[in-house]
């Protein structure tokens, strides 16, 4: 994503792309050409004044047409460089390769890639080139080339990558150096470029640099001393390498690692940047969960949506200013699943606690008040409080010659129905007036205000209920003589 930002940039140091394709098959019929060919190809690259070439084709095997010797000649006259291939199962186990010097408080054979052999061109031809280097590429997880390996061991010696040889011819330098520290390759110097690497010695490359590319078989221009780096691209023959910025072929891979060098802007990973991420990603997700167990939803959900923005702008800042890469898609799927789980931690937490509020209170406040309560579990402190409360006690007078009557009519079910009836009257009144049943003693009710939820009122709360309840008491005595029932009355 990072690099698909990245604006297509006309190379401006020199170098063209000879690319053979559909044209040259055409007119200079099947591949492989004969060595001869590639000494013509030679031959008119120098009348079109080019400089320096590289091959990233590979010829390891000899030519059916003779025509190596002349190839080779042409090849030492011209500063060409050859591609090699490190491969597993390679034939050859050696090969020229440049000497290089390493400082630092490690062995770079510790960190670098290691191949057990190599594919070579024949050494008629090796043996003439002024450079040789490897043009593997090496894959992401997801299939994309992003990096190359500036240098490779095989058998413990050191191989540069096509663009570092290329680099070190251009720059007529006997050698490299490779700086090792103690996590790693840090960097591979080519005086005067410093180019820095990951721990394993391979160099992140911008693919979307724009070359001249020039058709082999159509009439060549005056190249005024452009390198000249040649590839095959014809369908069906080709293998063009996957990249973020679409599908290339090996040349021009190795032309846009070459310009990044180049350029001095290279798009690096430090060896910090794996701390730094390990970092912001436990910040991050320590402050997604208090944010999510102290702060209202709202709030909770707007913290973690500032967290992720913060880590990916921060990304973003460092590609911009610095080319250095960031990798924040661990630290997003943190915040997620950090996010999820402390959302349905604390959701479950509050649940439970709602429903223990509503199973203590239901049966002694009214709805709203259990309500509040759940809403607010804070006014419910451990350990009790002090405060100023109004204590109300109901008692029915006159109960014995009641229960007498429902005693002579032996009916005792009558009585606890007639107690009920009363009580649940009384027990709305107060209720709806705020306040909170303590117990009920037979026929007599006890309720408080001021607790647990606050009532500044709460003295006169208190009286109105008491009133009310002499009121209501007033109406039930008529229906209760209605029914023969002796006179009821209450003491508040």
């Amino acid at each position: 994503s990072y690099i698909r930002t990245i604006p297509e940039t006309d190379f401006g140091n020199g170098v063209v792309l000879l690319n053979i394709g559909e044209e040259a098959l055409a007119k200079y019929g099947q591949y492989p050409f004969p060595r001869h060919q590639y000494a013509q190809m030679l031959s008119d690259l120098r009348e079109a004044n080019a400089g320096m070439i590289g091959f990233t084709i590979m010829f390891p095997e000899a030519d059916r047409f003779a025509g190596d010797e002349v190839f080779a000649s042409w090849i030492n006259s011209n500063g060409v460089i050859l591609a090699q291939d490190a491969d597993p199962d390679g034939r050859s186990k050696t090969a020229p390769y440049v000497g290089t010097v390493t400082f630092g408080s490690g062995d770079p054979l510790d960190w670098l890639i290691k191949y057990d052999g190599l594919v070579t061109n024949i050494p008629q031809l090796e043996k003439e080139a002024w450079g040789h280097g490897l043009i593997n590429a090496m894959p992401e997880v997801d299939g994309l080339v992003r990096r190359i390996p500036l240098v490779s061991q095989i058998n413990d010696e050191l191989y540069p990558s096509f663009a570092l040889e290329t680099i070190r011819v251009m720059q007529d330098r006997l050698s490299y150096t490779i700086k090792v520290n103690e996590v790693g390759v840090e960097e591979v110097i080519i005086r005067p470029f410093r180019i820095p690497s990951d721990a394993n010695g391979s160099f992140w490359i911008n693919p979307n640099y724009k070359f001249t590319e020039i058709e082999y078989g159509s009439e060549l221009p005056n190249l005024g001393g452009q390198a000249v780096f040649i590839g095959l691209t014809a369908k069906g023959l080709a293998s063009q390498i996957p990249t973020p910025a679409g599908l290339m072929p090996a040349h021009q891979i190795q032309a846009a690692a070459i310009q990044s060098i180049m350029d001095e802007v290279s798009i690096s990973r430090p060896v910090w940047t794996d701390l730094l991420e390990i970092l912001v990603m436990s910040i991050g997700a320590l402050v997604i969960v208090l944010a999510v167990y102290h702060l209202p939803i709202v709030w909770s959900m707007i913290i973690f949506f500032a967290t992720v923005a913060s880590s990916v702008g921060a990304s973003f800042y460092f590609w911009y200013e610095s080319q250095i890469l960031l990798d924040m898609t661990y630290s997003m799927i943190l915040y997620i699943m950090t996010f999820a789980s402390s959302s349905f931690s604390n959701f479950y937490k509050q649940f439970m606690l709602r429903q223990q509020i509503k199973k203590q209170f239901e049966t002694y406040l009214d709805p709203k008040q259990v309500y509040l309560l759940q809403k607010n579990p804070e006014l419910l402190r451990l350990g009790g409080d002090r405060k100023e409360m109004s204590f109300l006690f109901m008692d029915i007078c006159g109960f014995t010659p009641i229960s007498e009557h429902y005693k002579n009519n032996d009916d005792p079910e009558g009585l606890v129905e007639l107690v009920n009836e009363f009580l649940d009257a009384m027990t709305k009144i107060i209720l709806n007036n705020g306040g909170t049943i303590d117990k009920y003693m037979g026929d007599c009710i006890m309720a408080f205000w001021n607790a647990p939820l606050p009532c500044k009122n709460h003295a006169e709360m208190a009286v109105k209920s008491s009133i009310e309840i002499e009121a209501k008491t007033n109406e039930l005595k008529e229906v209760y003589k209605s029914r023969g029932l002796p006179d009821i009355n209450v003491g508040t």
